[in-house]
């Protein structure tokens, strides 16, 4: 009988870890993008995950097997009503402090948003004050944010009347003059997702993964099942004893939080952006979710989370090759949309 194995491949990825629950359903962007487009432009957005789908399109991915071939995509549908401008808010930088916020400047909400059910003291709403303090130190700003704050009221698939407030950078170019402007003409109006992103284009998607609460280490890593042909006196669900004499290895899988983590799906390409929302929703509505009164948008894959959660959009961090070779973003062509119920949306 030979030597028994001492040693196998980690289970699971560390790189996950700790794999706590998210602290918020709308999670902070850590990452903006550099993008250079020449004008202004806001790099994120806000929209509610709908369900799931399919659709038939012609593969316009350069050097693709597929290219030019009618192919088969699962596709996510998310609704993205406009968003209202809040507030502007600006940065400054400094070496040992990172950025911090030298002033902001808020507009009247209107009352149809009910903002109090989110906010319980607003700040200023002298907005032209606030304004002339921020210009008078121009030379000083680093960067320029907008927080905006959904509108639950056109959402189909929603019932609370509490907004979700997500604070975005702006950028597209580098002068801060120009960014300034385009933050001033926005603030106090409502924003559409067509006047940030386009059909064909890539994002990143951010949000909460489905909670699974408290479950063990071979669910939660995928960690082997010791073999179930003879007895164990201690389970067949055991983790190996692997300690320094003071505790466990942290790096040793252990039972725990699974799911409810918040996660970023990279380059999902925008297949289709649509105002008539009755034009997606299948017979009966969506599961879970019901009726699209909005604006929507196609995108193709999977991203994290339930229906009704909502869902950070951001331009691309890290943009693939054959996107480049594609030379921006390309509508693609679209033979195909299901409209049938699914089931495990």
């Amino acid at each position: 009988m030979g030597a028994r194995k001492k040693s196998a491949p980690r289970r699971g990825s560390l790189g996950y870890s700790p794999r706590k629950r998210a602290s918020r359903f709308v999670p902070r962007v850590k990452t903006w993008p550099k993008l250079e487009v020449g004008n202004p432009i806001l790099l994120g957005f806000l929209g509610y995950k709908v369900g799931m789908s399919h659709a038939f399109m012609i593969d316009d991915r350069p050097g693709k097997p597929t290219e030019g071939q009618e192919i088969f995509v699962p596709v996510t549908i998310i609704e993205t009503p406009p968003v209202y401008a809040l507030a502007l808010r600006a940065y400054s930088y400094d070496p040992n402090r990172g950025l911090y916020s030298i002033g902001e400047a808020w507009a009247s909400p209107p009352l149809e948003l009910e903002l109090h059910r989110k906010i319980k003291t607003l700040g200023s709403f002298d907005t032209d004050k606030m304004l002339k303090k921020i210009e008078e130190s121009l030379d000083r700003i680093e960067e320029i944010r907008l927080i905006i704050a959904t509108q639950p009221k056109l959402v189909g698939g929603l019932s609370k009347k509490k907004p979700d407030i997500l604070e975005v950078k702006i950028g597209g170019t580098n002068s801060i003059e120009e960014i300034y402007k385009y933050a001033v003409s926005r603030l106090g109006n409502t924003i559409s997702v067509r006047d940030v992103f386009q059909e064909g284009q890539l994002i990143d998607v951010i949000g909460v993964t489905k909670g699974k609460g408290f479950q063990g280490v071979v669910k939660r890593w995928g960690v082997k099942e010791l073999p179930r042909w003879h007895k164990h006196r201690k389970g067949s669900r055991r983790i190996g004893a692997r300690s320094h004499g003071k505790g466990v290895f942290w790096e040793t899988p252990q039972a725990g939080q699974t799911g409810f983590h918040r996660r970023t799906e990279y380059n999902k390409r925008i297949l289709l952006i649509e105002d008539e929302g009755y034009k997606i929703v299948p017979a009966g509505g969506f599961l879970h979710y019901g009726v699209v009164k909005s604006t929507y948008m196609v995108v193709a894959g999977s991203v994290p989370g339930t229906p009704k959660r909502p869902l950070v959009l951001r331009h691309p961090v890290r943009v693939p090759s054959w996107y480049t070779r594609m030379g921006g973003p390309k509508k693609p062509k679209i033979t195909y949309i299901s409209l049938a119920s699914k089931q495990g949306n």
